[in-house]
């Protein structure tokens, strides 16, 4: 018994002395400096780049988001390290509010590379520019997640992916970096992958352009592929920018409405569609002689030339836009024809385009209500309760221009990882709506009335059209009594071989001609001037 005690005691004395040992051993490691400035003082300390996730591209593979870069420098502030980066800071307040902590920090300069090994530069990417190219579409981040627009629609997608470039220092506990320890340095790998658009970049940025330039405050311009649909550009007026989305939300002109999605009374563009009733019904050598009204049962309808046009055949008709001439062919045809046709072009229907994105279908008058012969000559002139959206319009001019077959408007192409081919690509769809000689004919009265008027202001130069317009009436008045009225245009180019569709509507603008024809012609010219869409094999003029 004695001898377990014995050891027991043994064993507890070694371990004091042993304890003893390293608190001396302990006590002298503190109390040398170097030792105790890196046990107590030593760490890390990261600054990262913004984060950089999956594109939004165009029909070639050109980026709408991400599509520009700024140079983004991450310093160790010494002497030599501020004396070299100083010239090309943008923000020289922000710079030297950051410099008096003396621990790195990271700027906007304007150049991607400086002599200093205490200074790294990044190039990257900015999601989004103030004014961003097809605001309404791409919509808008907010934290870095999608809020509205294709934005939202693929957010998941767009952050399966993401890259972060970044500089890692060894600190002090103040935060200065350490001399002669490494810095760990991590660049970001750009990302390929993206939902690739319909839009052509060039096309859409004309008419960005063009609409500012022509002075449209309210309106929108469509540009569609008249074979298959396809957007190539879609732009509203005027648009926002996220930095000022407070006074967007409060403005009267309502810049988050997407225009080219809303539905509006259409006006004169709709004879368009008694125009192909008559064609079909074997009506086109109807004539009426306009003397500038036209009495149905107890109600008087007025022509714009109040003096007016004169006897009428259907391309007479088309080019002065004579209303008591589509009113008394509208006698001729019967509801339920007017009525089928219209929805055969697309009116009524709405037109998705994503999850969230969608034109308003508008207001199809029923089979019903154009029983009613003051409906039915409202209808004939595109005025009554009809309404539809811009995109429906130029979609109906589509099915014109191609031959007869009414496209799906299709704005999304697909999916990319590459950045140069589809993985997924969507489908395009299409419906019979109007026979080959009926489209055919159709055409042939645009082009009349484009080229019939010593007065139509949307012919442009260099390529040949088919075009028509209207005035729509509101039924609002501004102080002074006027009517406020939307202007249109719609029409094809180029005249013989018709490739491409272009749609402006001017909200509150006044008459098509004035207000829409000229931003029509300014569009068509930069697209074919600047070639930023193929019409080889086609005849521009």
């Amino acid at each position: 018994m004695q001898s377990i005690r014995r050891r027991i005691t043994m064993l507890c004395l070694t371990m004091l002395m042993l304890a003893a040992a390293i608190a001396v051993r302990l006590a002298y490691l503190i109390s040398v400096p170097n030792y105790q400035e890196t046990a107590r003082q030593q760490g890390t300390y990261t600054i990262r780049t913004p984060t950089t996730y999956a594109n939004l591209y165009d029909a070639n593979f050109q980026k709408l988001v991400n599509d520009t870069v700024q140079q983004i420098a991450v310093i160790n502030p010494t002497t030599e390290a501020v004396t070299a980066i100083l010239p090309y800071v943008q923000d020289k307040e922000a710079f030297y509010e950051n410099l008096q902590y003396g621990t790195p920090f990271s700027c906007v300069v304007t150049t991607n590379h400086v002599d200093c090994a205490d200074i790294q530069i990044f190039s990257v990417p900015i999601r989004t520019t103030e004014p961003q190219l097809a605001q309404h579409l791409i919509g808008y981040t907010r934290d870095g997640e999608g809020v509205t627009g294709l934005e939202a629609d693929y957010d998941a997608l767009l952050h399966s992916v993401s890259s972060q470039s970044s500089v890692t220092f060894t600190v002090n506990g103040s935060g200065g970096v350490l001399a002669g320890e490494q810095t760990l340095i991590h660049t970001g790998q750009s990302i390929s992958l993206g939902v690739v658009t319909t839009l052509h970049k060039e096309v859409q940025q004309i008419c960005e352009t063009v609409g500012k330039s022509c002075g449209l405050e309210k309106g929108c311009i469509v540009v569609l592929d008249a074979q298959n649909g396809e957007i190539l550009a879609l732009c509203s007026f005027p648009s926002y920018t996220v930095s000022t989305l407070g006074e967007a939300l409060e403005s009267p002109d309502s810049p988050l409405i997407n225009r080219a999605l809303y539905a509006y009374p259409v006006g004169s563009i709709f004879k368009l569609v008694p125009a192909a009733c008559a064609l079909s019904q074997n009506l086109s050598q109807f004539s009426y002689t306009c003397t500038g009204s036209i009495s149905i049962y107890d109600q008087v309808f007025h022509c714009h030339d109040r003096n007016g046009h004169g006897k009428q055949d259907l391309q007479a008709a088309m080019i002065h836009s004579c209303n008591p001439y589509f009113i008394a062919l509208s006698q001729k045809l019967s509801a339920a024809t007017l009525f089928q046709t219209a929805e055969k072009l697309g009116y009524g229907t709405e037109i998705p385009l994503t999850d969230s994105i969608s034109a308003d279908g508008g207001i199809l008058p029923t089979l019903q209500d154009l029983k009613i012969s003051a409906e039915k000559a409202n209808f004939c002139f595109g005025q009554g309760m009809l309404t539809a959206s811009p995109l429906q319009v130029a979609r109906m001019t589509c099915a014109i221009a191609n031959g007869g077959t009414l496209p799906q408007p299709r704005l999304i192409r697909g999916i990319t990882k590459d950045g140069v081919s589809l993985v997924t690509e969507t489908e395009t769809t299409a419906t019979p709506a109007l026979s080959p000689n009926t489209a055919t004919a159709l055409q042939e009265l645009m082009i009349a009335a484009a080229y019939g008027s010593d007065t139509f202001q949307g012919v442009p130069d260099g390529i040949t059209v088919g075009a028509k317009t209207s005035t729509a009436q509101t039924g609002r008045y501004d102080e002074n009594g006027v009517e406020y009225c939307h202007g249109w245009i719609t029409g094809f180019f180029p005249a013989s071989k018709p490739r491409y569709v272009v749609t402006v509507l001017a909200e509150d603008g006044g008459y098509g001609n004035d207000a829409a024809a000229p931003i029509f012609r300014e569009v068509i010219e930069q697209i074919v001037q600047q070639k930023a869409l193929p019409l080889s094999g086609a005849a521009l003029s």
